[in-house]
């Protein structure tokens, strides 16, 4: 008598990002996206305003966020009003990043980093997890939940906007090695536009069958 061997599941594909699927991205399981703001300012300014088009929303903010906000002329206790119901603002005031506890209690469909530093890149690239957005980040890729981080120096020359003016800055090979080491972590879709932040939102919008918010304040 031949006896057969059981055949092995098939391993499902990893889900990369904004355009891939699954149950750990349901919006009746995981109603809200989590949108992480670093040290930095390029193009702060478009990223709050899609930001706050986008439905059902909470900010997590490194502690470098909370002194560049001001800086840009965002205060925090302005940020606010700009959102939808519900909206939360966590800050990075816990040695072991307490707020992360929410993706375990199926709180969060999508984890946004924009903008990110490079200096959060290169911790998302390597997984260092020493604040709360590269918390959020590793933590959301451990859960199939998908990601998207707007990486600030993904080009030979990036210009960008200061407090005071425009700055034109050439990151290095290393920073530019990051992005693309980031580009291929499990379950992260990286931009480097407000453009394509923009497209990789309405992606992920269609994906779960939301809409951008009619308007904001």
């Amino acid at each position: 008598m031949t006896t057969r061997r059981p055949q092995a599941a098939p391993t499902p594909p990893p889900l990369e990002g904004p355009e891939s699927s699954g149950t750990a991205t349901s919006t009746h399981e995981r109603p809200r996206f989590a949108w992480c703001i670093t040290g930095s300012g390029h193009y702060l300014e478009e990223a709050i305003a899609l930001a706050a088009r986008l439905p059902a929303l909470d900010l997590f903010l490194s502690d470098a966020a909370e002194e560049v906000l001001p800086l840009y002329k965002m205060r925090l206790d302005e940020l606010k009003p700009r959102f939808g119901p519900g909206f939360r603002l966590l800050r990075d005031k816990t040695a072991s990043a307490v707020p992360v506890g929410m993706l375990y209690h199926d709180v969060y469909h999508t984890v946004v980093i924009a903008p990110a530093t490079s200096n959060t890149v290169a911790k998302c690239a390597y997984g260092i997890s020493d604040t709360l957005p590269t918390n959020m980040f590793a933590q959301a890729g451990k859960l199939g939940i998908p990601g998207i981080v707007f990486a600030c120096d993904t080009e030979p020359t990036v210009v960008t906007k200061s407090p005071h003016d425009w700055v034109t800055l050439r990151p290095r090979r290393i920073e530019l090695d990051n992005v693309e080491r980031l580009r291929a972590i499990d379950f992260c879709h990286v931009v480097s536009s407000p453009q394509q932040l923009e497209a990789a939102l309405q992606a992920r919008l269609n994906e779960l069958s939301l809409a951008w918010n009619t308007s904001s304040s």
